[in-house]
């Protein structure tokens, strides 16, 4: 439905002005990009009429105040005949929106609507039939859910302090007035003032060393959807890796995270291989603090990282492959609406997985599967029917509730079981062409289904169940099966010890055979050990668990995958004497795919839920918004 506000009544200010008019985010049916732009419920904003192409923002970044200071100034592309521009905010505080060139700019009415949850406010200006820029001068708030500003002691160095910011889903209006609907494709450039001391990087070109003004320029000229606006301001270093990636980390972690992502340019080398060529130019990697939220956030050009990925044994470099994997699913070819999210997931998911098998075989890449499809089996058992539906119906809903290993492992399942009754060369040729024709566009579920049937299925005798994928619920019967002899052969191993074997005792030298050595931990790979622990019965004699951890010690080991599976074994068993690990691990790790299961098990189990709710209290602060917002609506939490 379409806003229509009476803005020369006299009565209206031009200062900042509060209503409680009722709007409802826009359907939309006008192509953008090459794609539907439309009905997305998520959005406030009329791109179907006047739409940003451009946005330049000049910001100045105050931790004193942890408050930013800002002017977006967005280059209008005009649709249909408008007076009202629609731009989304959740927090930033208007300050005043002009309209014309810097320079020549000449103030306008506005009117912020009701706020809605999770949505935020329609942000609506008054414009005129020649308006191509319009100023929005504003500043952040405490409400800026997308901003993580860290006090030093939260940073490895412990002397600076460091802001990040984290877009996706719909954050990037609490802390810059947007247009937030994935459906439309922006460039930006950015001037940003900070501290002499730090520096700023943005997913656009950027920095190697730091200004000593504390200025900094940054150019995003290929066009994307704003969730992919991105900033970090830290004490930071920048290390190359090769001829078009590198790292940025805090000194004190920059040796590791160097030698953790060693293979960065194989990976790069592989995709492009395997779907095209990279077409950001630059690659890089920013570890930012542990607070993080995700494993990894694919800013085009400055992929963001949790500090949780240098395990010091390159066990979780997946991570930087799915998210270099999204240069080309996600970056490249973008979901139009959260609706279509597995678009984005399910074929990086595949990417990813593509990838280390081109790397590191495809033992490795179906184990890596394997114990993806595992939680996906898990999630499947908990989830509402409707959410199991590849395409998903998020109106009225936070479309973080679309984050599920649906979109992510029954997308990538859906691909697999594609290139399985197709076969792999011909899948490998609709997915090079899928990726070349939609580059820089968004899609929509019906559109990818139409182009998969003109391109793949219609060419065919085969038949396939592609409606069964998308609109119906779990998994098809025709879903490709994963194995591993490695998992089913450490799942025997973890059967015996609870059933009572010492698995530890040195086995008999066979007459003719070499010795077989005792079990140790580096015997196996980290996921294995997933699978083994996974394997144990849910609840154990917490006297047998210390067994395991005197023999392989997983209560201190550093990768977190392996932790946060034996914690929750450890929790829901009573296995008490880990919970100087746990705490350790929660006090400092906010990566929320750990803290979820943690806080999970603490809070279903009547023995440890006090001290869980105890240290999430005392620890609640080192997270990102995101994971707070989680965790306080599992343990209902009222601060």
């Amino acid at each position: 439905m379409k806003l229509n506000f009476l803005f020369g009544i006299a009565a209206l200010s031009l200062a900042i002005t509060s209503c409680d008019i009722d709007a409802e985010p826009l359907d939309k049916d006008k192509s953008n990009n090459g794609a539907v732009a439309g009905h997305d419920s998520h959005s406030f904003s009329n791109t179907d009429e006047i739409r940003t192409k451009h946005l330049d923002l000049e910001i100045d970044v105050d931790f004193e105040k942890k408050t930013i200071y800002g002017v977006a100034r967005h280059k209008m592309e005009r649709l249909k005949d408008t007076d009202t521009a629609i731009f989304d905010i959740n927090g930033p505080e208007i300050q005043k929106v002009t309209l014309g060139k810097k320079g020549q700019e000449v103030e306008t009415d506005f009117i912020i609507g009701k706020e809605q949850e999770f949505l935020g406010q329609p942000l609506s200006i008054k414009i005129d039939k020649k308006t191509e820029y319009i100023n929005i001068y504003y500043k952040t708030t405490e409400n800026a859910a997308a901003l993580d500003w860290m006090d030093p002691e939260l940073t490895e160095g412990k002397k600076h302090p460091y802001l990040y910011t984290q877009g996706q889903a719909i954050l990037t209006r609490s802390w810059i007035p947007v247009q937030g609907t994935p459906a439309n494709r922006i460039t930006y450039s950015a001037d940003v003032k900070v501290p002499a001391e730090l520096m700023a990087v943005m997913s656009a070109s950027n920095p190697r060393e730091k200004n000593p003004e504390g200025k900094y320029h940054f150019e995003m000229k290929q066009p994307i959807p704003v969730y992919l606006i991105a900033l970090a301001v830290g004490n930071l270093e920048y290390k190359s890796l090769g001829e078009n990636c590198g790292i940025y980390t805090e000194p004190e972690m920059l040796k590791k995270a160097v030698w953790e992502f060693a293979d960065l340019p194989k990976m790069i080398h592989a995709a492009e291989n395997l779907y095209g060529p990279y077409q950001w130019e630059q690659y890089d990697v920013i570890v930012l603090p542990y607070s993080f939220p995700f494993g990894g956030m694919e800013n085009p050009r400055l992929t963001f990282a949790n500090p949780t990925l240098i395990a010091g044994d390159r066990s979780s470099v997946s991570v930087i492959a799915h998210e270099l994997a999204h240069s080309w699913s996600g970056n490249l070819v973008t979901n139009a609406s959260w609706n279509d999210f597995w678009l984005n997931e399910g074929f990086t998911v595949y990417f990813e997985n593509r990838i280390m098998e081109e790397l590191y075989g495809k033992e490795v890449a179906d184990m890596l599967a394997l114990i993806e499809f595992q939680e996906l089996q898990t999630e499947l058992e908990e989830l509402s029917e409707e959410d199991t539906h590849l395409k998903l119906e998020l109106k009225k809903r936070n479309p973080d509730d679309g984050m599920t290993s649906v979109a992510y492992v029954k997308g990538a399942f859906f691909l697999k079981t594609l290139e399985r009754d197709f076969g792999r060369q011909r899948f490998d040729t609709f997915l090079k062409k899928y990726f070349k024709d939609h580059a820089f566009q968004t899609l929509t579920t019906e559109q990818f289904k139409k182009y998969l049937n003109d391109n793949l299925i219609s060419q065919t005798d085969i038949q396939f169940n592609v409606d069964e994928w998308l609109y119906k619920p779990g998994l098809p019967k025709n879903c490709y099966a994963v194995s591993s002899p490695r998992f089913e052969k450490i799942q025997k191993l973890a059967r015996d010890f609870a059933s009572g074997k010492d698995i530890f005792k040195k086995p008999a030298k066979k007459k003719g055979k070499k010795q077989v050595p005792a079990l140790k931990r580096d015997q196996y790979v980290p996921q294995e050990w997933q699978a083994f622990i996974r394997a144990l019965p849910k609840k154990m004699d917490p006297e047998r668990l210390a067994v395991i951890d005197k023999k392989l010690g997983f209560s201190t080991w550093g990768n977190a995958e392996v932790a946060t599976e034996w914690y929750v074994l450890g929790i829901n068993s009573n296995y008490t004497e880990i919970r100087p690990q746990i705490e350790k691990f929660i006090s400092k790790v906010g990566r929320r795919k750990f803290l979820l299961p943690i806080y999970t098990a603490l809070h279903k189990n009547a023995a440890s839920e006090k001290w869980g709710m105890e240290i999430y209290k005392k620890y609640r602060e080192n997270y990102h918004p995101v994971s707070i917002m989680t965790l306080d609506d599992l343990l209902d939490y009222q601060p």
